[in-house]
């Protein structure tokens, strides 16, 4: 199995593993998160970000919450931000069927493999050289791009758009969990 291959492979698995957890919170809680809005959940990925760094910095934790659930959590949260941007925030009721939320979910997840395919091509599989540290200080990074944009109404001048930084966002929490998953096999 060539890199691209078992990078393909291993995305499939991780992005599995975050969709079941998707799934079963839709069976909880129905299509809740439709109220929210966008800074909403970017504050919502940066607070899951922000505990896996602050874990990193640390040492040590108090919640019995491994940093997997959180990077899960950033690839269904940032999977959510894509709909939202979409179909927009709602105001009192659901107005998505669990089966629409899972259909919408695919397709974004589906997006997401491809520009990371397309950028992993381009960049030769260098992620695989980076510390787990490094991957979530983008995440964050990309985090701060989507707040300034936030403020600034969704203008930019010459920078992508809060799409963009949310599909490098999936992209670089699956690599993470690839690194967390596979890395010692």
């Amino acid at each position: 199995m060539d890199d691209i291959q078992k990078t393909s492979t291993q995305f499939d698995s991780v992005i599995q593993s975050c969709r079941e957890v998707f799934l079963m919170k839709l069976k909880d809680y129905g299509t809740a998160w439709r109220i929210l809005r966008i800074p909403s959940i970017t504050d919502q990925v940066y607070i899951k970000a922000q505990r896996i760094r602050s874990i990193d910095t640390k040492g040590t934790q108090k919640i019995n919450e491994g940093i997997r659930s959180e990077f899960i959590g950033i690839v269904n949260y940032s999977v959510i931000a894509l709909i939202q941007l979409e179909l927009g925030a709602i105001e009192t009721q659901e107005n998505l069927s669990p089966e629409e939320g899972e259909i919408l979910y695919d397709s974004y997840v589906l997006a997401a493999k491809e520009l990371m395919l397309n950028k992993n091509h381009d960049y030769g599989e260098a992620w695989r050289n980076m510390r787990l540290g490094s991957l979530t200080d983008i995440i964050l990074m990309k985090l701060m791009r989507v707040k300034q944009i936030e403020d600034n109404l969704g203008k930019t001048f010459i920078s992508e758009g809060i799409d963009a930084n949310y599909y490098d966002i999936i992209n670089y929490a699956a690599f993470a969990l690839i690194k967390l998953d596979y890395e010692d096999r």
